[in-house]
C-alpha cells in the first residue's frame, strides 16, 4: 500500500496510506494537495534497497520543498542546516565519536556530555 501526505502552504498537515485509485473517488474539500511518500524512504535512501521517493517520508510538521520535490523534518535548532541529498538536518559540527553520550547545546553551538 502507498502513503500520501497532504500538503497545505508548504507544511504537511496529515499522512495517509491509499492506493492511487482512491483518490479517484476521496472528496476532500479542505485545502491542500494529496503527495505521494515512502514509508521506506529516509535521508535520500530506500531502506529495502529501491528507488528512494521525495528525500524522506513525510511527517505531519514536515517541509514539503517543491523545488527539489522533497519532504523534510522541521529543523532542530536554529544553527542547523539542511543537507542535500539526505534531505536531513546537520548541526555546524560534527557529534564526537567517542562513545560518550551527548546533546545539543545551541546557545553555545556545541556538543556538551549529557
Amino acid at each position: 500500500m502507498s502513503h500520501y501526505a497532504k500538503v497545505f502552504d508548504g507544511k504537511v498537515v496529515q499522512v495517509m496510506p491509499a492506493e492511487p485509485e482512491f483518490f479517484n473517488t476521496f472528496v476532500d474539500t479542505s485545502p491542500g494537495t494529496w503527495i505521494q511518500t515512502s514509508y521506506n524512504t529516509h535521508g535520500g535512501v530506500h531502506s529495502a534497497g529501491g528507488t528512494p521517493l521525495r528525500g524522506n517520508y513525510a511527517g505531519i510538521g514536515y517541509t514539503y520543498d517543491a523545488t527539489h520535490d522533497v519532504f523534510y523534518a522541521p529543523q532542530p535548532y536554529p544553527s542547523w542546516t539542511i543537507s542535500a541529498p539526505t534531505w536531513t538536518w546537520t548541526p555546524p559540527t560534527p557529534m564526537p565519536t567517542d562513545g560518550k553520550i551527548y546533546k545539543w547545546d545551541e546557545p553555545t553551538k556545541t556538543w556538551v556530555v549529557a
